[in-house]
């Protein structure tokens, strides 16, 4: 298919009379996949137009027909695109622009194998519905989804592509839909490998959301349907059970789970200081970093995160103020020792800065600067973390997410951290958060050194309580030669309970980078004198 043509919406076909077979796209051409009647596009030769019904043609073998034994009418499998291609059944799969991309064939003997491929790894039947709405119910197989479509076919039906074994890889995938809907139904087999991957894709979706169908009489929908029995379909589904896993434990039972040892962090911190009051970073541990304005939280942010990269961790950085370029190069930046930031620089210079650095991270960033709804934020963190195996994130900041937002800023304020931190003990990632101050009440403020309080973080209590650590960033700005110097403070810590001064650090602007010196113990009256 053409490349630089993209899908825009199904329609009605001319030729064959099909309702939505019909594919159209931006540069005026049309496809029906039914009959393989063709439309033109602009500017469109012969040779163009072969060539894009030999692909459909290819891909498209067999015809739909009625399958009497497993109680589908002609008229679904022309929806689904089941076609009997001699003694094989094809399953066909879609791309996310609409067309064609592979198909699942099914031999006599119950065997599969794929022709083509699943190129954007979608389900089975999600060419056919909305991103959002009310209910989605996905089943283990193609079969199945035709089978509960037949018996509700008023709600979108779907099934995983590779059975069991790969549910909830397949789930992970396309979690951005399963976000568009209110809830999610899974209905699996009802075999032992069913029940074990709907427990696990239920896990990688918010407490409340997914439900879990079951049927007593049939191993699943298609048999169901089989048997004449549509209604133990809709009933299966109707009472499918709300997933929320066991909340109380017999302590007896921890036996295995307290005496084996684990490792005391996930990674260490780059600042000695740091990491000797925080003994680490641990994920599902949730980190506020606060300062005054321009103190420098966001290169405090970028130099931990390269750090992580370096290390080969898989890192999600949700910057909210800044551009994916000026986030990107700045995190180049870090690594490199090189302002990439700042002035002009060649394409040699920057393009080895990207070969030595970000080509080699598994770094993923937020597209969608100037979007800042906190359910957009909250849904692609999550997708960061559950379909894309991010372990650890940095958000880029809290206030912002509010700024454009009606209502109480305490109460919202409150409702988003909850959020965030149910997602952090749910996805056992590490989150780092940036927040702000409120202003001090004293004459000196945040800008000209003045020291940081768990009390001044901006807007609620719930950043302190929910957070399992603090960090606080202190510079006097106007401080002449001391301007560069940083006090590293820990205002909360719940793993070891150790607060105070943690480090001094130095940035150069020249390498983007901080350097740690030793700081000087805090004056105390009652034992320096």
């Amino acid at each position: 298919m053409d490349n630089e043509s993209e899908f825009q919406r199904h329609e009605p076909c001319p030729s064959c009379g099909s309702s939505d077979a019909l594919a159209r796209y931006t540069d005026g051409h049309a496809y029906c996949f039914s009959c393989a009647f063709y439309i033109h596009g602009e500017g469109e030769n012969a040779a163009e137009t072969q060539n894009h019904r030999t692909f459909a043609r290819m891909m498209l073998q067999g015809s739909p027909v009625r399958l009497s034994k497993r109680g589908l009418t002609e008229e679904i499998c022309r929806k689904y695109r089941i076609h009997k291609d001699g003694d094989k059944l094809r399953f066909h799969y879609f791309d996310s622009s609409g067309q064609v991309c592979g198909a699942k064939v099914k031999s006599k003997d119950k065997s599969f194998k794929w022709d083509g491929k699943n190129t954007d790894h979608q389900l089975f039947g999600q060419h056919l519905f909305p991103d959002s709405g009310t209910r989605l119910t996905i089943y283990e197989g193609e079969l199945d989804a035709a089978s509960g479509y037949a018996a509700m076919p008023t709600w979108p039906h779907m099934s995983v592509p590779d059975g069991a074994p790969s549910a909830k890889k397949a789930l992970q995938r396309v979690m951005p839909l399963l976000q568009g809907y209110e809830e999610v139904v899974l209905f699996y087999d009802n075999d032992e490998p069913g029940r074990a991957a709907a427990e696990e894709c239920a896990q990688i979706l918010p407490p409340g959301k997914v439900k879990i169908a079951r049927m007593e009489k049939y191993k699943d929908a298609s048999d169901a349907l089989q048997a004449n029995d549509a209604e133990a379909i809709r009933r299966a589904v109707w009472d499918a059970k709300t997933y929320r896993p066991d909340g109380i434990i017999d302590a007896k039972t921890l036996l295995d789970d307290l005496t084996t040892p684990e490792e005391p962090c996930a990674h260490e911190f780059p600042f000695q200081g740091l990491q000797a009051k925080l003994r680490g970073i641990r994920y599902g541990e949730l980190t506020t970093i606060t300062a005054g304005s321009g103190i420098g939280k966001s290169s405090f942010c970028r130099d931990l995160a390269t750090h992580l990269l370096n290390e080969g961790e898989r890192v999600g950085y949700v910057a909210l103020e800044e551009s994916n370029r000026r986030t990107a190069l700045g995190l180049m930046s870090a690594a490199t020792g090189q302002s990439l930031h700042i002035g002009e620089h060649d394409r040699t210079t920057l393009t080895k800065a990207y070969q030595d650095s970000i080509a080699k991270w598994n770094l993923f960033l937020f597209d969608g600067f100037g979007s800042f709804d906190p359910d957009v934020i909250y849904n692609r963190i999550e997708y960061l973390a559950t379909g894309l195996e991010v372990r650890v994130v940095f958000l880029d900041h809290l206030s912002i997410l509010l700024s454009g937002l009606d209502g109480d800023e305490r109460r919202m304020l409150d409702i988003t951290m909850t959020r965030l931190r149910s997602l952090v003990e749910r996805t056992g990632i590490a989150l780092f958060l940036v927040s702000h101050l409120r202003r001090t009440s004293n004459d000196t403020n945040h800008e000209e050194g003045a020291r940081v309080t768990l009390g001044q973080l901006r807007g609620s209590a719930s950043i302190a309580q929910l957070s399992d650590s603090v960090i606080a960033l202190e510079r006097d700005q106007q401080s002449g030669s001391e301007r560069d110097g940083t006090t590293v403070r820990v205002l909360k810590n719940r793993y070891s309970g150790e607060v105070g001064i943690a480090c001094k650090l130095t940035y150069d602007l020249n390498t983007c980078r901080f350097t740690e010196y030793e700081s000087e113990p805090e004056f105390d009256p009652q034992t320096d004198f």
